[in-house]
């Protein structure tokens, strides 16, 4: 009898260990289980909410994404359930809007529903043929447009590969072939568009992306005289490992002090840092990002490491630092719906050089990939604008790193230092936020 309890009690412990959240220090993660349900919950939400309108909008009524088992179109990988890690033989997905009966059918041109939310449209037994069956689903809903994910200019609207291309072409007859056309719009604003669900999602990574630095910026991490850069770097991978995330780039950790040249901007952002062993007295800067549940963060935060003497972040370093939040609060404030990137670049950093300062801004979109699709907002080696990728117009509801950078001379130190800067923004109806608040200070490290 007692078995028989003793069994029964690990059986319930087993269960409710498979639906709950798993508390690690101070973050709440879901198990795998769970992350799949979640994942599956926002996919859905996105086909039956989100796509018709986008559709609408890119006046498309018809939309094929074509990819091969582990040479996924970018856009397709996104539209995978959360059992799919990777496109099944040849996988192709039709989207066929009707807006008259405003209905969006969800069709795999596949052996296999994808999910339960594409369900499968091929019987291979009556058309053995693939690109046939394709060819005649499309004759019967007879589109007026068809997208395909071509373009020039935006990596991530341009999945489908030449051979796909080619095959698709040459099974269509011509008054459908005719019909194609670039899906580079509707790619775009599928990628960079965020639900409400997903920004509450959002939400919680950015305030885990941050916790983790905490972590990483402590006395419990950092050995001054003992611990380097590299330690520190890998010290992030570890802990991002253990917690059951990924990252979605290779940390960087690097030191500013005042016995040292500031770098260029080349060697700045070169992902190949010096090692350094970290001392008293030192300039801090991470740079951080990591994946869970199909969203992405990138954070760079500042830390100081005092010295004996300090029991506080010197003034001088404090007042270079609020030069850093003015020029993200320039930025910002200039982000309007339907302006270019190249046109908030131009004119923040007008304003910024108006204020005295020396701003270098380089805002990219972020969400579904790290360096997502959407309007660019200067690259640091193209402050005079980002041909076409900074012509895109700034959309509602998309989310941005809000990542830049000012040059500040320290007299103390004489010479200059370099304020880096990078948080998850938010632009919704005209509002710019901040995903999960933002560093308005630098973070003091004592060490006992």
């Amino acid at each position: 009898m007692k078995f028989k309890l003793f069994a029964l009690l690990l059986l319930g412990v087993f269960f409710s260990c498979s639906t709950r959240v798993v508390e690690k220090n101070t973050y709440s993660i879901l198990n795998e289980r769970d992350r799949a349900s979640l994942k599956n919950e926002l996919l859905e939400d996105r086909f039956t909410n989100l796509l018709p309108q986008l559709m609408d909008k890119a006046n498309l009524d018809m939309w094929l994404l074509i990819s091969r088992e582990y040479n996924e179109d970018p856009i397709l990988k996104t539209m995978l359930p959360a059992t799919w890690l990777n496109a099944r033989r040849r996988t192709i997905i039709v989207f066929y809007r009707n807006k008259e009966n405003n209905t969006l059918e969800r069709l795999a041109v596949a052996r296999y529903d994808i999910g339960k939310s594409i369900q499968s449209a091929w019987d291979k037994e009556k058309q053995p043929n693939q690109w046939l069956a394709l060819a005649d689903i499309i004759k019967e809903k007879n589109p007026k447009k068809i997208g395909i994910n071509i373009s020039k200019h935006f990596a991530l609207a341009d999945g489908l590969v030449k051979t796909g291309y080619d095959e698709l072409v040459e099974n269509l007859p011509e008054e459908l072939s005719s019909k194609l056309v670039s899906a580079e719009q509707l790619g775009i604003a599928w990628i960079e568009t965020r639900t409400q669900k997903e920004l509450d999602l959002f939400r919680d990574l950015v305030k885990i992306t941050h916790n983790i630095i905490d972590d990483t910026f402590s006395d419990k991490t950092i050995i001054p005289g003992k611990t380097t850069t590299e330690d520190v770097v890998w010290f992030m991978r570890q802990k991002v490992t253990d917690l059951g995330l990924e990252t979605w780039f290779h940390p960087t950790i690097d030191v500013q002090r005042g016995n040292e040249a500031l770098k260029s901007h080349i060697e700045a952002f070169s992902k190949s840092k010096d090692k350094k062993i970290i001392q008293k007295g030192d300039l801090l800067h991470c740079d951080f990002g990591i994946t869970y549940i199909g969203l992405n963060t990138d954070c760079q935060q500042h830390a100081y490491i005092l010295k004996d003497d300090e029991n506080d972040v010197p003034d001088f370093l404090k007042e270079a630092y609020k030069k850093g939040n003015r020029v993200q609060d320039i930025l910002t404030s200039n982000m309007k719906a339907g302006s270019t990137g190249n046109e908030i670049l131009l004119s923040s950093l007008a304003q910024g050089k108006k204020e005295g300062l020396r701003p270098s801004i380089y805002t990219h979109p972020l969400g579904k990939y790290g360096h997502s699709a959407g309007t660019t907002i200067g690259m640091w080696d193209s402050q005079g604008g980002v041909p076409f990728n900074g012509d895109y117009p700034l959309q509602k509801n998309t989310a941005y790193a809000i990542e830049l950078n000012t040059t500040v001379f320290i007299e103390e130190w004489d010479k200059d230092i370099r304020i880096m800067l990078e948080e998850a923004g938010f632009f919704g109806d005209d509002i710019f936020e901040y995903v999960n608040e933002r560093q308005t200070a630098i973070k003091p490290i004592k060490i006992n």
